[in-house]
């Protein structure tokens, strides 16, 4: 039986996890009390003692959590920005080529940040194929729940006579500057980074991430795109469905869920590429379950919602 802790159990990925594993019989979670959670030599003992660590933590928190571990044995799979782009760390998208057998021998998984987690379930297979060039320049279109703020962002929104202005979608990090960019360009090879527009709208939970392209971008055609997400996509959490250009996509449509549907609509002129998926789900917790299933070497879906 395979002995976990999570360090950062009180946050919104951390409470997820925990929900999530506290039913299963193959595991037991290493748990510490009220007191001792923040204390560093109580964590320092649970992080060693653990087979499997989660790092639900602050970015600085995080590194800070890894200086503590020196059991060789102990695999961490940590869910902030800290190493998504660091050598030595496996990034967490199973999905994408190569990276499940990896994933099962790194003691190091960075799980994907959940804008993230969309834009290179769509860009880096395209460029990989060389449908898309790795100068491209690309735009990218998020729209998530607000449970992705965390404790402090759910309380906004769901306070009694909460600000109006919450009652509508709002666009953040206009600066440009967001902390998935760096990871989205680099998992998918890009010499660019994209114009990314996130925006946060006043329901729980689901996301939406929208990638357009131009015809004049790609080498190929739009069945060329779906041809290659149908052979990339054909095991895992995520899959390939043909889009009904009638239908609308709505964004919470997988909230509570831990699987993905990626969609290619438009037409041969101007495409988009659509990602759906719970920004909590596979965005977060459920990427991080399903990291450590395939470390523990037991089926992908474990414990998960699909």
């Amino acid at each position: 039986m395979q002995k976990v802790f999570i360090d950062g159990s009180a946050g919104t990925t951390g409470l997820r996890i925990y929900e999530r594993l506290s039913s299963r019989s193959d595991i037991e979670l290493i748990k510490l009390t009220e007191e001792l959670r923040k204390d560093t030599e109580a964590r320092r003992e649970a992080l060693n003692s653990a087979d499997i660590a989660f790092l639900c933590l602050p970015d600085a928190a995080a590194i800070e959590a890894v200086s503590l571990v020196v059991n060789k044995n102990t695999a961490i799979i940590d869910t902030s920005t800290a190493h998504r782009t660091s050598d030595g760390w496996e990034y967490g998208f199973a999905e994408l080529s190569g990276r499940r057998e990896r994933i099962a021998a790194s003691k190091r998984i960075a799980n994907p940040g959940c804008h993230a987690s969309g834009f290179v379930s769509l860009v880096e297979p395209l460029v990989r194929e060389g449908i898309i060039a790795k100068d491209a320049l690309l735009s990218c279109f998020s729209l998530t729940g607000y449970s992705g703020g965390g404790k402090k962002m759910i309380a906004q929104y769901e306070e009694e006579g909460r600000d109006t202005a919450l009652d509508s979608p709002a666009m953040y990090a206009n600066s440009q500057s967001h902390k998935h960019l760096p990871e989205m360009s680099k998992i998918c090879g890009l010499n660019n980074l994209p114009v990314f527009c996130p925006i946060v709208a006043p329901f729980y939970s689901g996301m939406q991430v929208t990638v357009p392209l131009f015809e004049s971008q790609i080498k190929g055609t739009a069945e060329n795109i779906k041809a290659v997400f149908r052979e990339y996509y054909k095991s895992g959490l995520v899959r390939y469905t043909d889009s009904d250009v009638g239908v609308s996509l709505y964004s919470n449509a997988y909230s509570g869920r831990d699987d993905m549907q990626i969609t290619v609509s438009g037409n041969e002129d101007r495409i988009l590429l659509v990602s759906r998926f719970d920004n909590l789900g596979k965005g977060a917790s459920g990427a991080a379950i399903q990291n450590m299933n395939i470390i523990m070497g037991v089926p992908e879906e474990t414990g998960l919602d699909i």
